[in-house]
């Protein structure tokens, strides 16, 4: 009885040691900004008034109408991705062409660059879009893909100045594709 219970023991150590072990793969080491550069023009970027009747919803609840409000605020800049050498490396190891899933903006009131929490129950309200693009895939090392966006926004600080921060998903076209994502921070100037 006892042999059978240090058998169990053992088994189940070598099973808890087998099942914690972290998977080894190429992705371990996978970190974007070593493959993908990035060029935003211009930086900072500038605001101006926004005129286009772009609106956004505050909701109000306990039966009051929701206030629709014009943004305050529209800025227009360009993102330039481009895949360095680093891209074909072992650790890394990506499979051309990479296609770009979508890119979603956050904005952010700020002041010298630095992100500032709006007071509590304030919110910073936006909304952004891709005016256009001169591909969604890239077809190899060297070669990147150029994304002009807008981004229009009201801060409860009613400031100009922003930090907006663009996430662009990828994934490569390997069997098995590899998905990741490029953070940019964008500066708005006040």
């Amino acid at each position: 009885m006892m042999r059978l219970t240090c058998a169990m023991v053992i088994a189940a150590a070598t099973l808890g040691t087998i099942g914690c072990q972290s998977p080894t793969s190429s992705s371990s080491s996978f970190n974007v900004d070593n493959f993908v550069d990035a060029t935003i023009t211009p930086n900072p970027s500038t605001a101006v008034a926004s005129t286009d009747g772009r609106t956004y919803r505050v909701v109000r609840g306990n039966n009051q109408p929701d206030d629709v409000l014009p943004f305050q605020f529209i800025t227009t800049y360009d993102i330039v991705l481009t895949f360095n050498a680093n891209a074909t490396n072992s650790s890394n190891n990506l499979t051309f062409p990479v296609t770009i899933t979508s890119a979603t903006a956050k904005v952010e009131q700020a002041s010298s660059g630095i992100v500032t929490t709006p007071s509590s129950g304030d919110v910073e309200h936006y909304d952004s879009a891709i005016v256009s693009s001169t591909t969604n895939a890239v077809s190899q090392v060297g070669a990147g893909v150029e994304m002009v966006f807008k981004a229009w926004y009201a801060l409860p600080n009613t400031g100009r100045e922003a930090l907006i921060t663009e996430t662009i998903s990828m994934k490569d076209s390997s069997d098995t594709p590899q998905t990741f994502a490029k953070t940019v921070q964008v500066r708005v100037s006040p």
